[in-house]
């Protein structure tokens, strides 16, 4: 027996890896992603096999990875799950048919239906789907439960040192580009701006800033960095400033600060969609971030923040896959 969790980078792995925890163990484990400065840090000492990275709604690169789907089977694999996004495309439906048992969460940041994968795979036969909402789960879509169920807020009495540390992080994706957020911070985290002026500290900030072109703003940026880096300056932060991508959000949760969360929009190129407003205000709802528009986030919004903290349970409920 041998299970396959297979997704793509960014938000839909580190989701991959927090369900994973929860899902009952069913032999030996491969993953399968693509290979950048997140999935190679994370996945160290797993048996991992990093494939060709899967565009965007792009058919080729899905037909491309027939051949790895054909050589994992032929491996032995006989259960898989994945949250996405396009390469589950590429792997699921072959794999199914091939009388693996197959399932496909779908990702917690569609809150409101199902991403175009979704839509996809929820009519192939043998494919399992599931929601983590119960408001749209129904006969194709079973809830199994909500990677936020290991998260709680709770009152902080966390003082502010010598220094304050802001990490600023926009994710992993490349082929967006998430300037509102970075030229509307830079003012407000430069030597000697607002927050400085407001609190009399200093202000050290990581600026990640993926595919964000900063080279003429005042920052240091720093485009990727692996994950335990990342999760190292997030755990030292006392301030979480965060796109409302699902990885960033959950490294925030897991590093136990309460993010303040700013979506991307379509209309600006920023995303294929504007489902990070719907991820923001859910977590906002549960009091696990707080939400702003880019361009609305003052100094009250980034200090609010220091005074909740992120709880994560030790022992979160399974996530139950169909037998």
């Amino acid at each position: 027996m041998s299970t396959l969790f297979l997704s793509t980078t960014g938000g839909h792995l580190a989701e991959l890896d927090s369900l994973a925890r929860r899902i009952p163990p069913d032999g030996d484990a491969v993953w399968v992603t693509h290979a950048n400065e997140q999935s190679i840090s994370m996945l160290a000492g797993r048996d991992v096999e990093f494939v060709p990275y899967v565009g965007v709604r792009n058919v080729v690169d899905v037909l491309h990875c027939l051949p790895s789907a054909h050589r994992l089977w032929r491996r032995g694999i006989t259960r898989a799950v994945s949250t996405g996004s396009g390469i589950a495309l590429g792997y699921l439906p072959y794999l199914a048919a091939r009388g693996v048992a197959c399932h496909y969460v779908e990702s917690a940041a569609r809150v409101d239906g199902p991403s175009l994968t979704g839509r996809v795979l929820e009519r192939v036969p043998r494919v399992h789907t599931y929601t983590q909402y119960t408001h749209w789960a129904g006969r194709r879509w079973r809830y199994g439960g909500s990677d936020f169920d290991c998260y709680e807020p709770v009152s902080s009495g966390r003082p502010l040192g010598d220094v304050i540390r802001v990490v600023v992080t926009v994710g992993t994706a490349a082929e967006f580009a998430f300037r509102r957020l970075i030229v509307g911070l830079s003012g407000l985290l430069a030597r000697g701006g607002p927050l400085q002026q407001a609190t009399g500290l200093p202000v050290e900030v990581l600026w990640q800033t993926g595919g964000t072109p900063a080279a003429d703003l005042p920052i240091s940026p720093t485009p990727f960095l692996p994950a335990a880096d990342l999760q190292a300056a997030l755990a030292r932060a006392d301030i979480v400033v965060s796109h409302a991508g699902m990885g960033s959000a959950i490294a925030a949760l897991q590093a136990g600060r309460l993010p303040l969360l700013a979506a991307r929009r379509r209309r600006e190129g920023e995303a294929g969609d504007d489902h990070q407003r719907e991820l923001a205000a859910e977590l906002a709802r549960r009091g696990l971030a707080l939400h702003r528009d880019p361009g609305a986030i003052t100094v009250d919004d980034l200090l609010a923040t220091v005074g909740t903290s992120i709880h994560t349970s030790t022992a979160p409920p399974p996530f139950q896959l169909c037998s």
